[in-house]
């Protein structure tokens, strides 16, 4: 099938009320209509995921985002500097009818992103409205970074399907509110702490967590039990995910060279890979907390239930 008319059974599944597994540059997701209340419910039932946990709207650029939230100054900042690419803004709702209630957890803000991937904006540009994409996984399994594990865990109930290559990014993107004046982290990414200060100064934390998807105490776990910032000797039965030069089997290493970029590119990868071999465990080497390394232990941490 051409590329093209992937495109249009894609953009007329959505329009039917139905699903689509849709690559985006930080994992594929499994796209609804966000308008269709039968079509989110729809995902909900094929992720098996809480109904309490919104979700991001996807929109084609940042006019179409303002036209469903409203934007200060602080969240234009943040999208003229960052979109399109991998950080999600909450903010109040503008338009309730545009992203359903079930689609927002029955909050009164919405979390919108315009997606750096070019298959997801051309989707995004001739569907013509805002597209809510969790990752096409089970909920609480690891997000799916390719195509086949994308179709693997939810391809049954997609369809549509569209193959955008590998993820390039590998970890969900970052969440930022900017609610009652004030921008705060909710779930970092690949768009970093650092670089967000440096453009709107500090943030607060711990501030409306809710709002927020992806921060469930057990989320992108594998059936084998994760431990984290492994240094003593491997238990019997477990395989050591490396980060860094010397770190364990060249296999499993998330980075031979210790760069958080490509750790977080297969991050989700080695963690399906690894559970596959059924271990006794996953233990992970440590990776450094600065920079992109904040959003790995992120994922590592709920993958491990916050058992280190």
């Amino acid at each position: 099938m051409r590329l093209s008319e992937g495109l249009d059974a894609a953009v007329a599944a959505l329009r039917a009320g139905r699903l689509v597994i849709l690559p985006t540059e930080t994992v594929y997701g499994l796209a609804a209509d966000a308008g269709n209340a039968d079509a989110v419910a729809r995902i909900f039932e094929a992720k098996g995921r809480p109904r309490f946990n919104p979700l991001i709207a996807h929109v084609a650029d940042a006019g179409a985002a303002e036209a469903i939230a409203l934007f200060d100054d602080a969240a234009r900042r943040l999208a003229a500097a960052f979109w399109p690419g991998p950080l999600t803004i909450v903010a109040p709702v503008r338009s309730g009818d545009r992203v359903c209630d079930l689609a927002r957890a029955g909050l009164d803000s919405v979390a919108v992103r315009v997606p750096g991937h070019p298959v997801a904006r051309a989707v995004l540009q001739a569907f013509g409205g805002p597209v809510v994409a969790p990752s096409a996984n089970r909920s609480g399994r690891p997000s799916p970074t390719n195509f086949a594990d994308a179709v693997e865990e939810t391809g049954p109930s997609a369809a549509a399907v569209l193959d955008g290559g590998p993820s390039a990014v590998g970890v969900e993107s970052t969440v930022v509110s900017v609610l009652d004046g004030r921008v705060a982290l909710l779930r970092p990414g690949a768009v970093t702490r650092d670089q967000i200060e440096a453009l709107i100064g500090p943030l607060a934390t711990g501030e409306h967590g809710h709002r927020s998807p992806g921060r469930l105490t057990t989320h992108y776990a594998p059936d084998a039990p994760v431990r984290i910032d492994a240094l003593d000797a491997l238990r019997p039965g477990e395989i050591l995910l490396g980060f860094g030069p010397g770190s364990g089997d060249p296999r499993w290493s998330l980075s031979p060279t210790g760069d958080p970029r490509e750790a977080a590119a297969n991050l989700f990868r080695l963690l399906r890979e690894a559970d596959r071999e059924h271990p006794a465990g996953i233990a992970v080497a440590p990776v450094p907390m600065t920079g992109l390394g904040e959003a790995i232990n992120d994922r590592l941490r709920r993958a491990a239930g916050f058992v280190g």
